[in-house]
């Protein structure tokens, strides 16, 4: 690929509306993702000072390990890559809402892969607590879309 053809690559993928590209030709691999790449670091865990001892020996009390948040529930992942619609058609209402009660089975969206709209299909009954994604997103496979609890 030439340096012009790939700077005009940048330019049309950093004006559009495409989230995620990827580019395999050959030798030449490209990847490019306007997405936000969090990185959670741990945070410290404070050591807890004994208090002043006459004694020559005195015995640290143990440190608890600070408690990390688990999110409750399941979550329904895509089982493609491509663009993620939350309802049938633009103007349409989602098809599930945070709070919205689902059946095994039942639609929570659609995600568009070369140009074939597939039906993201619930594999777990319960509430949906989060939508992990926005209209229109690019997914990657296996990424959580929904939280069913």
């Amino acid at each position: 690929m030439e340096f012009a053809e790939l700077k005009e690559l940048l330019a049309q993928f950093d004006d559009s509306t495409i989230r995620e590209f990827d580019l395999n030709n050959g030798d030449f691999h490209l990847y490019l993702s306007k997405n936000e790449q969090r990185v959670t670091q741990p945070l410290p865990v404070p050591v807890a000072q004994p208090p002043a001892v006459e004694t020559a020996e005195a015995i640290p009390a143990p440190v608890q390990p600070a408690e990390v948040a688990v999110e409750a529930g399941q979550t329904v992942d895509s089982p493609l890559v491509g663009v993620a619609y939350l309802s049938g058609a633009p103007g349409e209402p989602a098809f599930k809402q945070v709070g919205d009660t689902v059946a095994v089975g039942d639609t929570l969206c659609i995600v568009e892969a070369m140009k074939i709209m597939n039906e993201i299909n619930s594999d777990v009954a319960g509430t949906v607590t989060d939508i992990l994604i926005q209209n229109e997103d690019v997914v990657e496979y296996g990424q959580a879309l929904f939280r069913i609890v």
